[in-house]
């Protein structure tokens, strides 16, 4: 990820002695593949840095080379040279020690060292992959430890990759240098959408405070996607004005090359951007193609804002006039019945200040991210309400797992015990999406939640979360 102000975020350092697994972690932490992982001591030489975003918040990782290395070589000089700078300009250090070998002459050289920096420094107990490993950091080895006790993470698998960011966060406050939010670092790419002549190019030069766009009363006076950088507060923007999409039948008998160009581009647009400004015309009907265009929003797993724009030609309005059209809309686009919706005027310039607090709030809601444990008490509370309810055959599927996998948008995978994942009924899966949008900040977002079939083979053991659907639902199994 490339930001524009990159010394506005602050920087972690992940130092060690070779082959604990620094660049195993770093890649798990930015969950991406960027450093080379090996088994060789001394792979990584040169320091790393790339951001991770973590609960809708900003930090800037540093992986570095080991500590331990032999200085008499040129290369390994450089290469704790690289460390140390890593360790000067970063405002909070991560130490990794071998949870499976416990603290070595060398790992209690690296802790005097750091201590000497003063520098924050988080003790982190890696390759803590089984519960006996991660219950060792309270052994007896650890006693005459001269920096904190361990905080017991597994890189390679992820466990309390969650709780260390935490600490780290912690620190950083701690410290003066809190993480930097999302939504001043990432350009926010936000595209309108409708139909012809509902007003677009008028919206954005409202938002935009200038007339930056062409508009008139003609429709398909935007031919094509036609995007402005420009900066608001903290916050950069990306706003794309697209070519108005009419039913496919109007465009094969009447629409232009132009035309038809530009809506393929509106239709690639929707795989990049991050929140989607859906306008409509609220002094029309909604009809077939606003459903399709809101197919299109959702299949994309864009985020969206629900635009009723042209509100002052609706007459006689008084104060339940807009509860009435809301109704209207959910009823008709049950597809986004999650976006926000905003009744303006992009004429009048009625509600248009509120679009920008409206984007910013749904960006950041991509972001949103669940620790395991708050995914697990989320099931297991789900359960206990709503017990997981059949589909097809007869089996009746037990709910093992749900974790969460991607933000941006969030992704999550549910793990079911049953021999296809057609078993749970798909009401169940909109039903926890449902409890998901009630307890969590999903404004505006999709939620996708992937069900994955993984049956029980006859004598395995259960999961406790399995034990405890056996004991609530009776003759599940």
């Amino acid at each position: 990820m490339s930001t524009e102000n990159p010394n506005q975020i602050p920087k972690v350092a992940l130092v060690g002695r070779t082959n604990v697994g620094k660049s195993t972690l770093f890649n798990k932490l930015i969950e991406e593949q960027r450093s080379l992982v090996s088994d060789v001591a001394g792979t990584t030489r040169d320091r790393f840095e790339a951001d991770c975003i973590w609960r809708g918040q900003v930090i800037r990782l540093i992986d570095t080379g080991g500590l331990d290395v032999d200085t008499k070589q040129e290369i390994e000089r450089g290469v704790v040279e690289q460390t140390e700078f890593a360790i000067k300009e970063a405002e909070v250090v991560c130490f990794l020690v071998d949870v499976t070998v416990g603290p070595t002459t060398d790992d209690y050289l690296i802790a005097k060292r750091l201590f000497a920096s003063k520098k924050p420094v988080i003790v982190v107990g890696n390759k803590a992959d089984t519960p006996a490993l991660r219950a060792s950091v309270d052994g007896e080895m650890w006693n005459s430890w001269p920096l904190m006790r361990p905080l017991a993470v597994s890189a390679a698998r992820g466990i309390a990759a969650g709780d260390l960011l935490d600490e780290v966060y912690k620190e950083l406050i701690k410290a003066g240098t809190p993480p930097t939010d999302v939504t001043t670092v990432i350009p926010m790419q936000v595209a309108v959408l409708g139909e012809p002549n509902v007003g677009k190019s008028t919206l954005l030069n409202a938002v935009l405070g200038e007339k930056r766009f062409i508009a008139s009363s003609l429709a398909h006076t935007t031919r094509q996607p036609n995007e402005v950088s420009v900066k608001i507060g903290k916050q950069n923007y990306v706003f794309v004005d697209t070519a108005g999409i009419r039913r496919q039948a109007r465009r094969l008998q009447t629409g232009s090359f132009l035309e038809k160009h530009g809506v393929k581009q509106t239709v690639e647009l929707l795989k990049k951007v991050n929140v989607v400004l859906f306008v409509l015309d609220i002094s029309q009907k909604i009809d077939v193609q606003n459903k399709r265009l809101a197919g299109l929003i959702a299949e994309h797993g864009t985020s969206v804002v629900i635009i009723a724009n042209k509100w002052d030609l609706i007459p006689d309005k008084d104060t339940t006039t807009i509860l009435k059209y809301e109704e209207y809309i959910r009823a008709h686009l049950p597809q986004i019945n999650y976006a926000p919706i905003l009744f303006i005027s992009s004429l009048t310039g009625q509600r248009v200040p509120d679009i920008m607090k409206k984007i910013s709030s749904v960006f950041s809601s991509r972001f949103t991210q669940l620790l395991d444990t708050e995914c697990k008490e989320f099931i297991s509370k789900c359960i206990a309400r709503h017990k997981p309810s059949k589909n097809k055959g007869t089996w009746h599927p037990n709910i093992t797992e749900f974790v969460q996998t991607t933000i941006n948008p969030p992704r999550y995978r549910l793990t079911i015990n049953a021999p296809r994942e057609d078993a749970l009924a798909d009401s169940y899966v909109k039903f926890l999406e449902r409890q998901m949008r009630e307890q969590f900040n999903f404004i505006g977002t999709p939620i996708n939640v992937r069900v994955v079939a993984v049956q029980r083979k006859h004598g395995e053991a259960r999961t406790p979360l399995m034990r405890k659907n056996k004991k609530m639902s009776g003759r599940h199994n």
